[in-house]
């Protein structure tokens, strides 16, 4: 009976992902069921490690390649833990969380704990650039994120210049009035943004022209077979050379070979990030030196 009224259960919410008011039959080696009764499993592990705070704080650095930066530029990152405490990486359950609208809660534990953590550290910060921390495509268009973020700040008086919102490319562009909004709003406050995986939208340099953007993240389909592939050489020189003429630093992801490093650095991008460069680290063992 269990296996029966599960079943019906994700046929109902296929038959609601497919716009309601329809029939759909459960079938088991359909794999849209199968990702719906996945999504489900997961859903339930999310919302009680929100529940249990069973999340952790990582970071990955980002290694400047044209000379010295002035502090350490990190890219915050959240893991989970299961039941028996293992670490779940993010790609494994996010994806799950962002089909059922649960990423604008784990924006906000990412925002309150890296802000707390911040706040803990606050007379070690000289040290730190920026901590760029990642948006999801609801949480643009969730109307009170943005007075969450403020209050937030206000909460815990923060220098503002340290912390950098980083999003999609396709998540701004599919949300460009919202971002636009919350682009100008929280630069005007003295924050940076970065847009992530570059160059993969059809109209990239047009958008990026209307948004107060510090930083663009090269897409990593770029980067990774740039030793090999003179195509993507070229799109990660030609971003590279536009973004510097609006006064934008590039960060190429993906770097995961000495060869990659070397010929992104020679290209001019300002940053590297990827695997070569360093792994995740818990957030509480940054090396911030007073």
């Amino acid at each position: 009976a269990a296996t029966i009224l599960s079943a019906a259960d994700t046929a109902c919410y296929s038959a609601k992902d497919h716009g309601r008011n329809q029939i759909r039959i459960y079938r088991p080696d359909d794999t849209g069921f199968l990702r719906r009764r996945g999504d489900m499993l997961w859903l339930g592990q999310i919302n009680q490690a929100l529940k249990e705070d069973r999340f952790h704080l990582y970071y990955q650095e980002l290694k400047p390649l044209q000379g010295p930066k002035p502090g350490l530029h990190v890219e915050v990152l959240i893991k989970m833990d299961d039941m028996e405490g293992n670490h779940i990486n993010p790609g494994t359950f996010l994806p799950a969380a962002e089909r059922a609208n649960l990423t604008p809660e784990i924006d906000r534990w990412v925002i309150r704990n890296v802000f707390a953590w911040m706040s803990r550290n606050r007379d070690r910060l000289d040290a730190l650039e920026s901590a760029s921390i990642n948006l999801s495509g609801h949480s643009l268009g969730d109307k009170s994120f943005l007075d969450f973020v403020i209050r937030e700040f206000e909460r815990y008086q923060l220098p503002k210049g340290k912390v950098c919102f980083e999003i999609t490319e396709t998540v701004a562009i599919a949300n460009l009035v919202n971002a636009q909004h919350l682009f100008s709003t929280l630069s005007r406050m003295g924050c940076k943004f970065s847009l992530d995986d570059f160059g993969t939208g059809m109209s990239s340099y047009g958008y990026l022209k209307n948004l107060p953007v510090d930083y663009v993240k090269i897409d990593g389909i770029f980067v990774k077979d740039i030793i090999n592939d003179p195509v993507d050489a070229a799109l990660v020189q030609s971003i590279t050379d536009i973004a510097h003429a609006m006064n934008i630093q590039t960060i190429a992801e993906f770097v995961e070979s000495e060869e990659i490093f070397e010929r992104v650095k020679n290209i001019g991008v300002d940053y590297a990030q990827g695997y070569h460069v360093g792994q995740s680290i818990p957030l509480d063992e940054l090396p911030l030196d007073s």
